[in-house]
């Protein structure tokens, strides 16, 4: 098995600035393929210990990747490492400044002298070429083995990552060709998601990787074999066999581009209204270039007088229950929709702690959608308590945006409101 060692560096992986992301990324895509990855290193922006660390893990690996260091400013010094320990200079490439000076016209901006440094590789060094930023990758041929040199932001590490090195390594250890799709569930935990596919795991040749976020799960399918194509397509309709209606998306798309998406195709629009998430879900909804024409707006009422005041939830409902509560909810969607002009109104209203609210516990959420028709739904989803502290708030929040875009997906595609993780709900049919 071929065996590769990790080397990130950056002072701010090392003082904890930055968490180092790169380094988990690279261990999973490496050991999808077979790759065994026998130490990963962190070692901080000095020149003679980045030489030192490539010279040591070389002494123990087949082959070594580094992340970080090859931008323009004065720290970045993994290029000059490389080219000092290969007893090479550095010698200026004339395509890459012919590149560097291309993308930065095109953008308008003035280019800076250092930045020319992105374009110096080690004397015999292979370019490897970034289609996603200015910084190129390196290979270059050391005592001991190859040293693959990737930049340090993660998605163009990635993208070299995938399209160059892996196939390379892949290819030197005699590795099966291999298919992957990623598939993305909202709703559901982790621990549910694996123990609905765990037939699939047994399936030969057949990998799946479950990568958790705040109430989403991608489901990652690597198939390898002499057709990985046929076989990432049996599995893959075996996941969403299992899955079902948890299943939102592949790829890439987004649970809000989903949403997006949906509402285009209905030529219909939504606005929100807020209280615990604060505005998280108007910005979530925002991201997207050209959500102005499926997003209306929304009001964020995180005081309960704003309810009444902005929304026209029944005062003496709020008396007389507070302002976390299904009917509150409900009101909150319809208002939303009807003073903002929308077709669809989603309202969320609850308690992301650290203190109980109107005798709720910290937890409590009800998300609620209008409808055309006036037709309602709301829900209440069952969001674990993430400890205590702005930590544990932060992740309910985002949980709850999560939950709310979903409830919205499901009702646009009529869908049942819960989610396989098992909400409580009540859908209401409720004339003018």
């Amino acid at each position: 098995m071929l065996r590769v060692e990790l080397l990130t560096v950056g002072d701010e992986l090392l003082l904890g600035d930055t968490i180092n992301g790169n380094a988990a990324w690279l261990g999973q895509r490496l050991a999808e393929r077979g790759v065994e990855v026998t130490r990963s290193v962190v070692v901080g922006d000095g020149l003679d210990e980045i030489i030192q660390a490539v010279r040591d893990a070389l002494g123990r690996a087949d082959a070594v990747i580094t992340t970080g260091g090859l931008g323009p400013t004065s720290d970045d010094l993994t290029r000059d490492a490389l080219a000092k320990a290969a007893g090479v200079p550095l010698v200026r490439e004339g395509a890459l400044e012919h590149r560097l000076r291309e993308r930065v016209a095109a953008s308008g901006a003035e280019l800076q002298p250092m930045a020319l440094r992105m374009a110096d590789v080690p004397e015999g060094a292979r370019v490897l070429a970034n289609s996603a930023g200015s910084a190129p990758g390196l290979r270059v041929e050391l005592p001991g083995g190859p040293v693959y040199a990737l930049p340090g932001v993660p998605y163009e590490m990635r993208t070299i990552m995938d399209e160059i090195v892996l196939p390379e390594l892949a290819e030197r250890a005699g590795l099966p060709a291999v298919a992957r799709r990623t598939l993305r569930t909202a709703g559901v935990w982790e621990s549910v998601v694996a123990a609905r596919v765990a037939e699939v795991e047994e399936m030969p040749g057949v990998t799946l990787a479950y990568l958790p976020d705040p109430s989403e799960v991608r489901v990652r399918i690597t198939a390898a074999g002499e057709d990985p194509a046929a076989l990432l397509a049996e599995a893959e309709g075996r996941v969403r066999e299992l899955l079902g209606d948890a299943v939102y998306a592949e790829g890439d798309e987004s649970l809000d581009r989903v949403v997006h998406r949906l509402l285009a195709e209905r030529s219909a629009t939504v606005a929100t209204a807020e209280s615990l998430t604060g505005g998280l879900i108007g910005a979530e909804l925002t991201r997207m270039p050209g959500s102005s024409a499926t997003y209306a707006g929304g009001v964020v009422a995180y005081a309960t007088v704003l309810k009444e005041r902005l929304l026209g939830v029944d005062g003496s409902l709020l008396a007389a229950e507070g302002a976390v509560h299904p009917d509150v909810a409900l009101q909150m969607a319809g208002g939303a929709r009807d003073r903002l002009g929308a077709d669809y109104g989603l309202a969320v209203t609850g308690v992301a702690g650290p203190e109980p609210q109107d005798d709720q516990p910290v937890g409590t959420v009800y998300i609620a959608v209008a409808g055309p028709g006036n037709a309602f739904r709301v829900t209440r989803p069952r969001l674990p308590v993430p400890g205590s502290g702005a930590e544990s708030r932060a992740v309910l929040r985002r949980m709850t945006v999560v939950h709310a875009l979903d409830l919205l997906r499901r009702v646009l595609i009529g869908l049942d409101a819960e989610p396989a993780a098992g909400d409580a709900q009540k859908d209401r049919e409720e004339s003018g």
